[in-house]
């Protein structure tokens, strides 16, 4: 939900006019489908990556709206905690060296905006769930002073009616409560954007999903929460569990959660979006003046605000996403399954990975969703969150399968041959496919490097686990500006 929000206290009349005007949203939209004019001649891709300010000695930083001033740079905007920035980048084609624009963009916004935030003593760490979050740090006090993030926090909490619980159980234990979402600002993650035609759209959200779980055990990234090693990808539990609007009688009824894997494959974008408005109900019902239906019968491009502001308050995994541009309307797979980090290079590996293998998969003769049941699907995806590169998954054709085989002998040849589709080169296809091919041959990602550097830290500086932490972190904001993927830094 990126746009801003100054109403606190909604009337009972203002959710009914709201739910007509979404009702009302979701019927053009079913219009245009049919027969609009959607951009998608040549597909665009965009990146987002949500970012950690950390002081001199790793601990979480309060200060975004400080060094956001003083970086002065739009594609760099505030998030949820205090202690994140976000930063947008250009969209583009990454046909030929589309991925080494990328590349050279992004260090350099990121470079720009260190030195920025060195001048007030403060790093940036890209990271999944940043190591030395506590509980002291993460509650309403440190939200973003932005007002859409306290109405958001209002609304949430008071659906839910009670405190939030967060229970996540991996290698360690984590049990408590909060009565805020502001334990939701440590999930920090990087999403990518496709642009796709309304008659593909589909194939590719499918595909998209059916991959989910291999995306999370290559690139986690959050393996520590609150002093405690949790998951692989613990911020796929936290951003779950921190976000649930529903007590646990709602629960038990199957009332679905506002983070949502989802329930089944989709024949078009239109089911998600009709789900979408069925089932959840308005967490921020402000109606905009614009009349979609009279906008379309005059040629126009209606914006549908309404139905877009009720899609940012739903958490889909892969998002449905309805937006303009130079006038005209386009459609885009928003891909928020995995982490921020380690490195701008882990990060585009993970984008190419993904990029291609969806494209592949899209595109095949026989489609993956025609043969792997959409709750295996699922399976997948939190067996990865909890394992990592040690996660068995389930997967056609094959059975159960260690995902680093699934991807070394049938996954990274797909997605070679969808980035081929998408027209990039070969050296920029063969060198960031070649990341994730080290990430599976050596098995070390970025949870992996962060488990082993505080073990070696408590066992062979005899740190307790609070210093580990600290120096782990310290350690990985070095080693993340060198550029070097993850797989080759040194643990101790």
């Amino acid at each position: 939900m990126g746009r801003d929000v100054v109403q606190g206290a909604f009337s009972r009349e203002d959710r009914v006019r709201y739910r007509q005007k979404v009702r009302r949203c979701l019927d053009v939209f079913a219009l245009m489908l049919d027969d609009f004019g959607f951009d998608a001649d040549r597909p665009m891709t965009g990146l987002e990556i949500e970012l950690n300010l950390v002081d001199s000695a790793a601990e979480p930083a309060m200060r975004n709206e400080e060094i956001l001033a003083d970086i002065a740079d739009p594609l760099f905007q505030t998030e949820l905690g205090q202690f994140n920035l976000e930063l947008n980048a250009e969209p583009r084609l990454i046909e030929g060296a589309g991925f080494a624009n990328y590349e050279h963009d992004l260090r350099s916004s990121l470079s720009r905006a260190e030195e920025r935030a060195a001048k007030s003593d403060v790093k940036i760490v890209l990271v999944g769930i940043l190591p030395t979050l506590t509980e002291g740090h993460l509650v309403e006090d440190n939200l973003s002073t932005n007002e859409r993030y306290r109405v958001l926090n209002d609304q949430i909490v008071g659906a839910r009616g009670e405190d939030i619980e967060l229970d996540i159980r991996g290698v360690e234990q984590l049990r408590t409560h909060t009565d805020s979402i502001a334990p939701e600002a440590a999930c920090t993650s990087l999403q990518f954007h496709l642009q796709v035609a309304p008659d593909s759209f589909a194939d590719y959200w499918n595909a998209s999903q059916a991959i989910a779980g291999v995306q999370v055990a290559v690139g986690a990234n959050s393996p520590f929460l609150y002093g405690r090693q949790l998951w692989a990808e613990t911020r796929i539990a936290l951003f779950e569990q921190a976000t649930d609007t529903r007590p646990d009688e709602l629960k038990a009824q199957g009332v679905r959660p506002r983070v949502w894997f989802g329930e089944r494959w989709i024949t078009s974008i239109f089911d998600l979006f009709e789900e979408n408005v069925r089932y959840f109900p308005p967490l921020l019902p402000i109606c905009e003046d614009e009349d979609p239906v009279e906008v379309l019968h005059a040629g126009g491009v209606p914006k549908l605000g309404e139905l877009r502001l009720h899609n940012g308050t739903v958490y889909r995994w892969n998002r449905p996403v309805y937006d303009i541009m130079n006038g005209r309307p386009h459609l885009r797979v928003e891909n928020r399954v995995l982490p921020a980090g380690p490195t701008v290079v882990d990060m585009l590996a993970n984008a190419a990975f993904y990029f291609g293998l969806a494209r592949g998969l899209a595109e095949a003769d026989r489609p993956i969703w025609s043969q792997l049941t959409f709750s295996s699907a699922e399976e997948n995806f939190h067996a990865a969150a909890r394992r990592g590169l040690d996660a068995v998954l389930h997967w056609p054709g094959v059975g159960d399968v260690p995902v680093t085989k699934l991807v070394l002998e049938q996954l990274l040849p797909t997605a070679a041959a969808g980035l081929d589709g998408f027209g990039v080169v070969p050296e920029q296809r063969d060198r960031l496919l070649g990341i994730i091919e080290q990430r599976c041959r050596t098995g070390r990602n970025g949870a992996v490097w962060q488990t082993e550097a505080v073990w070696a830290a408590e066992h062979h500086r005899g740190m307790d686990r609070d210093a580990a932490l600290h120096h782990m972190v310290q350690r990985y904001a070095e080693l993340q500006r060198s550029n070097e993927p993850v797989h080759t830094w040194p643990v101790d």
